[in-house]
């Protein structure tokens, strides 16, 4: 029952301290002139507010005050500096852009306080693939590589409006559950918390009028949350498992189903950038989301929301089947899928020249919208201040 009250206590104060406070923040953002601009490479063609994601760091730091009382082996104290460090980096960046160097060290510190914890170490696969005890070195590498992996796969996937919100939503009510079941109250706190800050700015990120984005400030923090939980849920003990609706050896697959679409996105985006002699940074208009829009020509809305329903399928598709199969035909599954995507996706890799005229075309088609829209607005206005009484 306690437990209970702190999740509606905790939903509705996260909700509501994002909710209220995000307004203000617009106004900050408008009044210091820090809106992030349109580019070549952008889906929006105003000048946006962003710095959304400062609501998501104060709002987790008083989150994990209050839950102090849940938690085993003090890992609050462990996650606070970590998100500082990638609060400031985020904060930085989205204000003067930093290199992907300066931005991976920072990274590789902030993940450091976390890998050090007992809490989150992983003495096990449990049988995935016949792997049984995990050295604590390699713990640390794999463990390491899997967050970094998260980190920025869900930065990446922040380029049309509500798409990172509703796929994290998505990635926390699954998160939720697995962390009620196995009775790991903490971590299920801390979800809800993201989760009620999320759907509050999903209301902001896709409103025509009091628009923001969460920027890299948000997507750093939302993403290193969810590598937390990640690393949290692959290193449970095989007594929590009993509640779980899949077996214990399937865990890892769950854990990549979970985070799929990011997953998919950013390994896509690389092999494309690779391919044409590029970065695996370079940015273009190669993702998943992108396609949806430029060549299915679905809105930014559409598009979010059908990409976050596929994620939630893809999802309970693997619990069923983890709770009946072994590992290896759900690997093969796994694989298969992918490779289908894939192929559906192959014929979109495109290089941004080739699409040029077509996003400049739609940009200006865009633009004159708008002008006709704010022209209709001021001759009301005018109309109205003529027939205003003096």
């Amino acid at each position: 029952m306690y437990f209970l009250e702190s999740v509606i206590f905790l939903f509705i104060g996260a909700f509501l301290l994002t909710y209220l406070t995000i307004p203000k923040i617009i106004r900050v953002v408008e009044y210091k002139r820090l809106m992030d601009s349109p580019n070549s490479r952008s889906s929006h063609v105003r000048r946006t507010p962003t710095l959304g994601g400062v609501s998501f760091f104060y709002t987790l730091i008083i989150a994990l005050f209050f839950i102090k009382g849940w938690n085993s082996f003090d890992e609050g104290m462990y996650i606070i500096p970590g998100l500082t460090i990638l609060f400031i980096i985020g904060l930085k960046d989205d204000l003067v852009v930093l290199s992907p160097g300066s931005k991976l060290i920072a990274q590789v510190l902030a993940i450091s306080f976390v890998l050090v914890n007992e809490g989150f170490t992983i003495y096990s696969l449990n049988g995935f693939l016949n792997i049984n005890e995990i050295p604590y070195y390699l713990y640390i590498v794999i463990g390491g590589f899997m967050m970094l992996t998260i980190i920025n796969s869900y930065n990446l996937i922040d380029g049309i409006d509500g798409l990172a919100s509703v796929v994290g939503i998505v990635i926390m009510v699954i998160y939720t559950t697995i962390f009620y079941l196995t009775e790991e109250y903490y971590y299920a706190l801390i979800a809800i918390t993201i989760n009620a800050s999320l759907m509050a700015f999903l209301g902001f990120n896709i409103s025509s009028d009091r628009k923001i984005f969460m920027g890299d400030t948000g997507s750093l923090i939302v993403g290193f949350i969810i590598s937390i939980l990640t690393l949290k849920f692959l290193a449970l003990k095989p007594q929590t498992y009993t509640d779980l609706p899949f077996l214990l050896e399937n865990a890892p697959l769950i854990a990549i189903s979970i985070l799929i679409v990011p997953l998919f996105d950013t390994a896509r985006v690389f092999a494309i950038r690779l391919a044409n002699k590029k970065g695996p940074f370079s940015p273009d208009r190669n993702h998943t989301h992108h396609v949806l829009i430029d060549y299915w020509g679905l809105s930014h809305k559409q598009a979010s929301f059908i990409i976050g329903f596929f994620n939630l399928i893809f999802v309970m598709l693997f619990i069923v089947l983890g709770s009946t199969a072994k590992n290896l035909g759900m690997v093969i599954m796994l694989v298969s899928v992918v490779l289908f995507l894939g192929f559906i996706f192959f014929k979109y890799n495109y290089n941004f020249t080739t699409l040029k005229q077509k996003i400049l075309l739609k940009r200006k088609v865009d633009k004159f919208k708008i002008k006709v829209e704010d022209s209709g607005k001021n001759k009301k206005t005018k109309k109205k201040s003529k027939n205003t009484p003096k």
